[in-house]
């Protein structure tokens, strides 16, 4: 199984449009606030460092490079070669190495998998964007990469963060600058029912061993000044035992 044809070029028309411009990017907050906080929660559950750490879904990679600082190898991987542009840009000293994956096809994941070995897992935000039918084949595609010995860091947005959202998308003038290109691309936020994604990790085979909320930093501001948060659910996962 593999994502569908749409949902790529919705991804790529969006990072072909996209600026290169720290901060331009809706979700794409500085990793001081978004990565630094959630690595404070997953780090506890590592036990193997020298395991590789893949960025799921790691855009034009801010956070793979706040990761690649602090682990001795990171992988950013994107279903978007637009994406992986910006990322490669971005990081001319190749802190990072990056690699187009489709998380949701078997045999590209065992792929990985097999070259890497098991790997610990950072995902922000990934499961709610993907088409209802692709979200239990990414679930499997993690596991694969956790392999025995990974962890895997989740982090989706609450069922909640939808009525923000609309919210700032109704308003008079419509959505504001960095919101409007995600509902222009079609890829505005599914709906994840909050209890789904641990649902489908154990299906992948994963125990959940932390779990939590935190609200997920945004690089939009509204009229008075105050930075749009979404609420949010973390999750650590890997195999019992």
């Amino acid at each position: 199984m593999s994502v569908t044809s749409r949902y790529r070029e919705s991804w790529e028309g969006f990072w072909r449009e996209a600026s290169d411009a720290p901060g331009a990017v809706f979700w794409d907050a500085e990793p001081a606030l978004t990565v630094g906080p959630h690595l404070a929660l997953f780090e506890p559950h590592l036990a193997d460092f020298p395991l590789p750490l893949v960025d799921l879904g790691c855009g034009n990679g801010t956070q793979t490079r706040y990761l690649a600082d602090r682990f001795p190898r990171v992988v950013g991987a994107d279903l978007s070669a637009a994406a992986l542009e910006h990322a490669r840009r971005a990081d001319p000293a190749g802190r990072a190495t990056y690699r187009r994956l489709d998380a949701a096809d078997k045999d590209e994941v065992q792929s990985l998998h097999a070259e890497l070995g098991d790997c610990n897992i950072y995902l922000r935000g990934v499961l709610h964007q993907c088409e209802p039918d692709d979200r239990q084949a990414l679930a499997d595609g993690i596991a694969t990469l956790v392999g025995d010995r990974g962890r895997a860091f989740l982090v989706e947005p609450a069922g909640a963060a939808k009525a923000v959202l609309m919210g700032l998308a109704s308003g008079p003038d419509g959505p504001p600058p960095k919101l409007a290109p995600v509902f222009r691309h079609g890829i505005a936020p599914g709906e994840v029912a909050d209890e789904a994604v641990p649902a489908y990790l154990r299906s992948a085979g994963l125990t959940v061993l932390a779990s939590g909320d935190l609200p997920l930093m945004t690089t939009e501001y509204r009229p008075d000044g105050t930075r749009v948060e979404l609420p949010s659910h973390w999750l650590v996962a890997g195999r019992a035992g």
